[in-house]
């Protein structure tokens, strides 16, 4: 009996470990940035790499965790699902603080702030934003260009007919096409679309709206998000993400 007891004892001790070991973090000493590689200079693809000021500000915040970066690319309406489903520890994606996503994610203190722009042909009526009222409007899904457009709420100033697309790149092909009256994006890639199609199209003087950039983490992450915080403040201070702002859009301007 005794001997039975003390089998017993070893089987219910080695199924207690197994939710424990089935559940321990793997690739401990990775941390998963998840993002959108479409929206240069922030993150884009490089021959087989993602670069971009995101990626560099995300190898800090790795480095200073003491792990490797590992980047998932995915739809940018699929970001906030990536930290629910625990796919990664941190988004970093041009992406802006809305009050949304607050309901859904945590928040960093803001490293950028950005406008949306409006992206016309040449020629084109549309002079201001308040031109758009009643036109296509070009969108990539899930940005703040897209909450905006589409107006769920009506409480914007704005009524248009809302196109939502995956890539911005897809927008601008539609508006240069004539399937579009406009476009609206954020400001640095719209300097970029309109650099390559500067025979095509114009980007209007007048921004739709502006708004911040940071970076999200999943709901209750104080920990990641403090340290988010101090590599940013650390960087702000330093002057080092200012060097790298002006890095990519030195060169961006340049291509």
């Amino acid at each position: 009996m005794k001997k039975l007891k003390a089998i017993m004892a070893a089987i219910l001790a080695a199924a207690a470990v197994i939710p424990f070991t089935a559940c321990a973090p793997k690739n401990s000493d990775t941390i998963t940035m998840s993002t959108n590689a479409e929206f240069e200079p922030f993150e884009y693809k490089e021959k087989d790499k993602i670069v971009g000021i995101d990626i560099d500000i995300a190898n800090k915040i790795a480095s200073k965790a003491g792990k490797k970066l590992k980047i998932n690319d995915v739809d940018f309406d699929s970001l906030v699902t990536e930290l629910k489903t625990n796919k990664c520890g941190f988004v970093a994606a041009g992406m802006s603080i809305t009050d949304d996503k607050k309901k859904n994610v945590d928040f960093s203190i803001p490293y950028f702030d950005a406008a949306q722009s409006i992206i016309v042909r040449k020629g084109s009526p549309i002079k201001s934003r308040k031109d758009l009222n009643g036109k296509k409007v070009g969108v990539q899904q899930g940005t703040t260009g897209d909450i905006y457009c589409t107006n769920q709420d009506g409480k914007n100033d704005l009524h248009v007919n809302t196109v939502r697309l995956n890539k911005g790149a897809d927008a601008i092909t539609d508006l240069i096409n004539g399937k579009l009256d406009a476009v609206v994006i954020d400001d640095f890639p719209a300097q970029k679309f309109v650099s390559k199609n500067s025979d095509k199209i114009v980007k209007l003087p007048e921004a739709l709206t502006v708004e911040h950039y940071a970076i999200a983490v999943k709901k209750g992450n104080a920990e990641l998000l403090n340290t988010i915080n101090g590599v940013l403040k650390d960087m702000k201070s330093s002057g080092e993400l200012d060097k790298i702002v002006n890095k990519y859009k030195s060169s961006l301007e340049n291509k």
